[in-house]
């Protein structure tokens, strides 16, 4: 029988994988999910790519989910004709400007001195350059500062404390959400959000395009941490962004937030990605820092569906590499004793309806006293693989559902496989014979092997789970 990783790794795209040769040896490495950063390349660039991603899912005839990245109000560091080294102490003066003039850095984002108030911090490149704000006279800003090393050309800026004057989206958001919308991308990323209304903004403007593209809300502003219970509300998917997220709140601070925020994704059944800096070592080294691999592992332990590759696939020298170690990292944690399989946490128990979770309950006690292979589900909304995905079963959920759309949706959560499988609304010996037929001829399990059947019928229901069939695969040759 093939072996299916539950957690799933995403991976973001970028110089060091544009081929398609590039993709397709991240794919066999094991990613679920690539990444487009808009905050880099050409819309020309990112169509390439996906269209190189849908050529290599029509070839393995599989389902390759694709999330976009919105820029967002980021903040960074303009043209520069080449990196230079500051030191501490040195005063430098900053700009809204597109290349250096007279000394003076520029920044591209225009609202840069009303945002800064001397005594603030200015962190560079992930907190890696530090100053201090002086003062702030005709649009420029001077800064002394504290930590040196090398400046380089578009580096983020993060202003911790600042609430920024900026909208979330900006006008190049625009344009790639319509980019995504015309090319049908599986999901958005919304950076900087710091309230329900930004989430709010961009449902609206997919509403008004008729899109069903699904929202990814970045955590990585002091702000969203505040309002996280109703951003995570009126999103889709939740993604824990530590990078910037370590500089705005503090770099101790972010462990324990980062099992609050996944624990309440968890709770709301919305897919939550665990990002940043994960085997960062390996952008430069083939192997990570042990230190990396035990946060990948706890990522995963603290309940992530999924986990998040950015340099490492995007510019870094061991691409392929890191998608293995990642993978491998992940089996490794699946196969442990340390982590609970097959129960649902108890807040959960107590927000979900009587029928779906004493279905689901049943579902975890028969895998634990029979041998089971596999949870096959039927599903029209994605509702019950995404709620037994909570429950962290010990063997892989296949999820049949007639939209396509839907399929690559859910195929992000833990331990979800959607499949091309069309089952009408009911269960009889037809149905039973596609089923074995799929999974013994397509998906390398074996005559004998048991699988639970699962869903809402009859004409696939929705909002709830409404039966359980336990079936010997191959035994409908008797019937």
């Amino acid at each position: 029988m093939k072996h299916y990783t539950m957690t799933k790794i995403v991976a973001t795209l970028g110089p060091a994988t544009t081929t398609k040769a590039d993709i397709k040896r991240l794919y066999d490495a094991g990613v679920t999910m690539f990444r487009l950063n808009s905050s880099h390349e050409t819309p020309a660039v990112h169509l390439e790519r996906l269209n190189y991603i849908r050529e290599i899912e029509k070839e393995e005839k599989t389902l390759i989910p694709v999330l976009l990245d919105l820029q967002g109000p980021k903040i960074r560091i303009g043209e520069l004709k080449e990196s230079f080294e500051i030191k501490k102490g040195e005063l430098l003066k900053f700009k809204h400007q597109k290349e250096m003039v007279d000394g003076i850095i520029p920044v591209d984002y225009e609202g840069i001195a009303d945002d800064v108030k001397p005594g603030e911090r200015i962190l560079i490149d992930d907190g890696k350059l530090q100053l201090v704000a002086e003062s702030v006279e005709n649009g420029v800003i001077t800064a002394r500062v504290e930590t040196g090393g090398l400046l380089k050309k578009r580096k983020g800026i993060n202003i911790p404390g600042a609430t920024g004057s900026i909208d979330v989206l900006t006008q190049q958001d625009f344009e790639y959400v319509n980019f995504a919308v015309t090319n049908n991308i599986d999901y958005l990323g919304l950076s900087f959000v710091r309230t329900a209304d930004d989430v709010k903004k961009l449902r609206k403007i997919l509403d008004n395009m008729n899109s069903q593209v699904k929202i990814i809300s970045k955590i990585e502003k002091p702000q969203a941490v505040e309002n996280i219970d109703e951003i995570i509300s009126l999103s889709d998917g939740i993604m824990v962004a530590r990078g910037d997220l370590g500089i705005e709140i503090s770099t101790e601070k972010v462990p324990i937030v980062q099992k609050d925020i996944i624990r309440k994704a968890n709770l709301n059944r919305k897919v939550v990605i665990v990002a940043t800096q994960m085997l960062e070592s390996m952008i430069e080294n083939p192997i990570p820092t042990r230190a990396e691999t035990s946060d990948v592992a706890n990522a995963i332990f603290d309940g992530a569906d999924a986990v998040m590759l950015s340099g490492e696939t995007a510019a870094g020298k061991y691409p392929e590499e890191a998608v293995h170690i990642m993978k491998m990292i992940a089996d490794n944690v699946e196969s442990s004793n340390f982590l609970e399989r097959n129960c649902f946490s108890k807040n959960m128990i107590e927000s979900i309806t009587n029928q779906s979770m004493a279905i689901g309950m049943a579902i975890t006690d028969i895998i634990k006293n029979i041998d089971v292979k596999a949870i096959v589900t039927i599903t029209a909304s994605g509702y019950t693989p995404k709620f037994l995905s909570e429950a962290r079963p010990s063997v892989p959920i296949f999820a049949c559902c007639p939209q396509k759309t839907t399929c690559r949706g859910i195929k992000l959560y833990r331990g979800i496989y959607p499949i091309d499988l069309q089952i009408e609304g009911k269960i009889d010996k037809q149905t039973l014979r596609k089923i074995d037929d799929f999974f013994l001829n397509q998906m390398e399990y074996s005559k004998g092997d048991i699988v639970v059947f699962t869903g809402s019928i009859p004409q696939l229901l929705t909002g709830g789970t409404n039966f359980i069939k336990i079936h010997e695969l191959g035994s409908t040759d008797n019937i």
